[in-house]
């Protein structure tokens, strides 16, 4: 099981070295509370607090399109400046439309996504060859301490 699991976190490393890991991540948790605060529904105390905007439809496209922004940087890293230009468009853009941006939380994290997107180069040829030899010997190390070796 030890031999698994080690395995697995040897191959997201070597996936997530291979393309802009952080800075999807960041543009996909950028989407998530420009999407949620518009549509919720709070209770303060029994008084019933809706952030509901006019513009709500904005603040469903701005965060869809940050969701898939984030997915985009991952899958096709080849498109990063792209993604990290429109993430940082659609983070500033939120903050008037989507209520402040999410409350700042999808601002900050769509403009930290949008500029780790932009500043990001892929990896040169002779650094995965070298991640991947240290992840083996980590695999064939933890096997081996499991077995008893």
């Amino acid at each position: 099981m030890r031999v698994v699991v080690a395995d697995a976190w040897c191959r997201f490393r070597t996936w997530c070295g291979l393309r802009p890991f952080w800075a999807g991540l960041f543009t996909l948790l950028a989407g998530l509370p420009i999407l949620y605060w518009p549509y919720a529904n709070l209770d303060l105390g029994g008084i019933p607090l809706a952030l509901s905007t006019t513009s709500g439809a904005g603040a469903l496209v701005i965060g869809v399109l940050l969701m898939v922004l984030g997915f985009t940087l991952w899958y096709r890293p080849a498109v990063r400046v792209f993604a990290g230009v429109a993430t940082l468009l659609l983070a500033l853009i939120s903050f008037p439309v989507a209520n402040f941006g999410g409350l700042f939380l999808g601002l900050i994290f769509g403009l930290i996504g949008g500029s780790l997107a932009c500043a990001w180069l892929p990896p040169i040829d002779a650094e995965p060859s070298t991640g991947s030899t240290d992840c083996a010997a980590s695999v064939g190390s933890a096997g081996d301490s499991h077995r008893g070796i």
